[in-house]
């Protein structure tokens, strides 16, 4: 049973993966064969391709948004959530809502509230603010779309790990005298270890793969630049550098992996 759905994801996912890091060593546009030319697609991407660090930094910017604002906020719905207030699940309703739609779709949804002349925001407050047009402003607009999606999803995530924790933890640090704070961050929240490695994985992921909301707006222009559309633009454009863009693929995988196996290193280490 565990047969077919590792092949095929050896088919889709590890297969082409691997051979875009084979084919980042090479030049070629899709038509005629592939020429190996070592690390030059590397350094081109590096030293001799304008859009890269500002895409680069712009990643690096969402994750970090990501995992500092937008994770520890929807762990925190998840606790207030978890206590069973009135209404609970018509707030979870609420908060997971965005989650189900498509990132394309909350570009679409967002570019109404930024609009400059009709826009739910400038209309509120009087300002004529381009939110969307200016390259200064624009990464964090986009950057609150991105959360206000992502906070629902972690809240869910976390909400599944809390409903698992034994009372009897709760009980027994009430009455050693611990607080609530003192409770969540010594009792419970170690016990949900294995929700955080979910967590971080899916975090990292979202941060580094974004690609459908910037498009959107502006196919990621003029201080939206992403990693994700610099591949796309490369592989899929006029050009069709697939040696060059599957470069840029693998950078962003190999900045991925960092993360994550450090995370899991770190983790293990303390399970020993």
């Amino acid at each position: 049973m565990l047969g077919v759905p590792a092949l095929v994801v050896s088919a889709f996912i590890w297969g082409p993966a691997l051979a875009s890091v084979g084919l980042s060593f090479t030049r070629w546009n899709g038509i005629t064969d592939p020429v190996f030319i070592g690390v030059d697609n590397y350094q081109n991407v590096t030293q001799g391709y304008p859009p890269f660090w500002p895409a680069f930094r712009n990643n690096v910017l969402w994750l970090a948004v990501l995992l500092l604002i937008a994770t520890p906020l929807g762990l925190l719905l998840a606790i207030v959530l978890d206590r069973e207030i009135r209404g609970t699940r018509f707030y979870q309703s609420i908060f997971y809502l965005p989650v189900v739609l498509s990132l394309a779709l909350v570009g679409f949804i967002w570019q109404l509230v930024y609009s400059t002349e009709q826009g739910l925001i400038n209309n509120l407050t009087g300002s004529g603010v381009n939110w969307l047009g200016d390259p200064d402003v624009n990464i964090w607009a986009v950057l609150v779309a991105a959360s206000w999606r992502h906070v629902g999803y972690i809240m869910v995530l976390y909400l599944a790990g809390l409903k698992g924790v034994d009372n009897s933890l709760r009980e027994a640090a009430a009455l050693d005298g611990a607080g609530p704070a003192q409770t969540f961050f010594k009792v419970i929240f170690p016990t949900l270890k294995p929700i955080n490695v979910v967590v971080l994985v899916v975090t990292v992921i979202e941060g580094l793969r974004a690609f459908d909301i910037v498009y959107v707006i502006n196919k990621g222009t003029n201080g939206l630049e992403l990693l994700s559309v610099l591949i796309t633009n490369n592989i899929l454009g006029e050009a069709s550098r697939i040696g060059f863009g599957s470069a840029i693929a693998v950078i962003l995988l190999v900045i991925s992996l960092v993360f994550i196996i450090t995370y899991l290193v770190q983790t293990l280490r303390r399970d020993d």
